[in-house]
């Protein structure tokens, strides 16, 4: 029994940093209908941010740790606006074809000019905050853990809050219903939608710091496989959907922990592409998604 918790505890922290990246997906697909590609892409940003700030904080604190994520949230923040308003925004009125093109350029151009401007070898992650073994009775849960834990929670709740609580998250449901009418009342699309971006960039940061915490070895192309997993997450709980993309993320986790933990641990990262697979074919809308009939 205890090493089945252990299992689900190791499955929900996984599960939480691709709910994080998951919520960037939903949030932007929720928006503009179109899936950003170049979102996992701004993870491993935001994880190069948290090691290069790092070294500025002399000392393993929360304070410092907290600190540092923050900072790295803003700087991907504010890149998210930026390739929305240089790659996307020209595209707003194209086909969804050449939307998906660019977001691939995108994301391509992100990874070769990681590697060129922080060279492709794999560097350390350093440590941001104190590390040690908790015991809960005959479990162990690292300090880590429990930290990706309680920042993902925090997190997902602000989002909520920002979403259902205050004038710009209702005027991102407003443009997600009708962008046309949404303008027509008053809204000004392009702030909108550059929040969005911001947010979810923000959001991927968190989990590029909070991934390469537990697996602390970083690289320009670390986050095309969190990415589609991510993606996979995102489908599987309802694209477009907070609380659906937050559930994909913490089942997908799980369900990747009892599979590395079985005889059929090599097929670990194949599971993900056949519960996509699988959902598409059962579910299209998801698990908490809504089929929606769509006007051509």
């Amino acid at each position: 029994m205890s090493e089945f918790l252990q299992q689900i505890i190791n499955g929900v922290s996984l599960g939480a940093i691709y709910a994080l990246i998951a919520l960037g997906y939903t949030m932007v697909y929720g928006v503009l209908r179109f899936i950003n590609f170049a979102h996992s892409d701004v993870f491993m940003l935001g994880a190069f941010a948290g090691f290069y700030l790092s070294p500025h904080f002399a000392t393993q604190s929360i304070f410092a740790g907290t600190i540092v994520l923050l900072l790295s949230m803003v700087i991907c923040a504010v890149i998210g606006v930026v390739i929305e308003r240089l790659a996307y925004r020209p595209l707003r009125n194209s086909s969804k074809l050449n939307v998906l093109i660019t977001a691939i350029g995108v994301s391509l151009l992100l990874e070769n000019g990681g590697q060129f401007v922080f060279g492709p070898n794999p560097k350390a992650f350093p440590a941001l905050f104190p590390a040690k073994a908790v015991h809960i009775g005959t479990m162990v849960m690292s300090s880590n853990q429990i930290a990706v834990i309680v920042i993902t929670i925090i997190l997902i709740a602000a989002l909520q809050w920002i979403v259902l609580r205050t004038k710009l998250g209702t005027a991102m449901r407003a443009v997600s219903f009708n962008p046309m009418a949404s303008s027509l009342v008053g809204i000004n699309n392009d702030v909108v939608i550059s929040f969005t971006f911001g947010i979810g960039s923000a959001l991927a940061a968190a989990g590029g710091i909070l991934y390469s915490m537990n697996y602390p070895s970083i690289e320009p192309l670390m986050g095309i496989l969190p990415g589609l997993k991510a993606f996979v997450a995102a489908v599987l709980g309802g694209i477009g959907n907070i609380p659906g993309a937050a559930l994909g993320g913490l089942l997908l986790g799980i369900i990747e922990t009892f599979v590395n933990g079985s005889r059929f641990s090599t097929w670990t990262d194949a599971i993900a592409f056949a519960i996509l697979i699988l959902i598409l074919l059962l579910r299209p809308a998801g698990l908490l998604g809504k089929s929606q009939v769509e006007k051509v």
